[in-house]
């Protein structure tokens, strides 16, 4: 026997519209259906290496809390839920006049929602995953819970409510790095919009076959599985200051009054000096940092530095990989990224951490090195 199918959950709402035409949406609905009506869009990536979702994993101990909290009695929950909702929910305003003084803002009515098996709901929870799991286990399936639900299928609008929503609270840096590359049609604050860039190209880097960094950089949507050795940090660090040095490779690419990010002439500058870098200390290219400070924080954000110095000497599209290459080579004789003490900072190779200090200690000492090796 085929089994009925679940009730929709009806409950009386107000809608306004904001942005391009959203319908928005403010009601309350027990804890328990929240997740009966809205899945969690778990931040990953599918075989053809697309970006999909955009939430952070579950939090175990910070739901136990919550759910810890809710059991204690007749508590107060004023936090709301936000939602994505497919159109398929459908409102239906409620008819007769509308109050006196009423100043038009919201309409009042019911809003239906299916309910639908997991993976299929007809909503998506931007901010609030902890939450609404916490809700839904816990003793009190009833706790009236408020939300905000705006209508809207777009990824990219929701990744975009995602970020805005929790720039202010302690979002993981490289869970919003990985989203910003994806919300490129979206205007975003001018902090955020500035980080769009660098996050791009780490992402084509670890994506192109063709890149030096192919698979090499550690991204939240790995789910766990130790595929890179290289923390994305790492690399955009290294990208967004050679952006913002008045010197830098990249920054004659920059974005200006005028004219876009020339994302392509940034990646080529990349490529071939990694591409070079890799060719100069193959023993050191590709390891755990643990193996190989080349490949730690430390040793890519000093590499960038060198990048910039060396970058200087040419005309803008004039370098090519060979002449890199040679550039690198004068001071690969003074480099201990696996083995060995460096000379002139008198520090083991693997003492090197991912402190301000030793940083600068390391891009001293090859830029040091690079300009005696210049002058030989």
């Amino acid at each position: 026997m085929k089994a009925s199918k679940p009730e929709p959950i009806v409950v009386r709402a107000l809608r306004t519209v904001q942005g391009a035409g959203l319908d928005v949406f403010a009601f309350f609905i027990r804890g328990a259906d929240i997740v009966r009506v809205a899945d969690i869009s778990r931040i990953e990536r599918d075989g053809a290496d697309e970006l999909k979702g955009f939430q952070r994993p579950e939090i175990r101990n910070h739901v136990r809390g919550i759910v810890e909290y809710l059991n204690q009695g007749a508590v107060l929950f004023p936090n709301a839920i936000i939602l994505a909702m497919s159109p398929e929910v459908k409102f239906t305003a409620s008819r007769g006049p509308s109050p006196k003084g009423d100043e038009g803002i919201a309409t009042a009515g019911t809003l239906t929602m299916p309910v639908r098996p997991q993976g299929e709901c007809v909503a998506w929870i931007v901010d609030g995953q902890q939450r609404s799991l916490a809700l839904a286990q816990a003793q009190n399936r009833d706790i009236p819970v408020p939300v905000v639900g705006f209508v809207s299928d777009s990824l990219e609008i929701q990744r975009e409510q995602f970020i805005l929503v929790n720039k202010a609270k302690p979002l993981p840096t490289r869970l919003i790095n990985e989203l910003l590359p994806e919300t490129s049609g979206i205007t975003l604050p001018r902090e955020l919009s500035a980080r769009r860039v660098p996050s791009e190209l780490c992402g084509l880097l670890n994506r192109d076959p063709n890149s030096p960094f192919h698979k090499l950089i550690k991204r939240p949507s790995d789910r766990g599985v130790a595929k890179g050795v290289i923390t994305d940090t790492a690399v955009i660090s290294m990208i967004r200051n050679s952006m913002n040095n008045p010197l830098g490779a990249l920054a004659p690419y920059k974005a200006t009054h005028r004219d876009p990010a020339n994302l392509e002439a940034m990646y080529r500058v990349l490529c071939t000096f990694w591409t070079a870098v890799k060719a100069v200390f193959p023993e050191a290219w590709g390891k755990d940092s643990r193996h190989s400070r080349l490949m730690h924080s430390a040793g890519i954000e000093a590499m960038g530095v060198l990048m910039d110095r060396i970058f200087a000497k040419f005309s803008l599209g004039d370098e090519d990989l060979k002449t890199v290459q040679k550039e690198i080579e004068r001071v690969a004789p003074h480099c201990r990224w696996t083995k060995g003490t460096w000379d002139s900072i008198g520090v083991a190779w693997n003492e090197i951490q991912s402190t301000p200090r030793d940083i600068k200690r390391l891009q001293d000492a090859l830029v040091r090195a690079y300009t005696a090796g210049n002058r030989q």
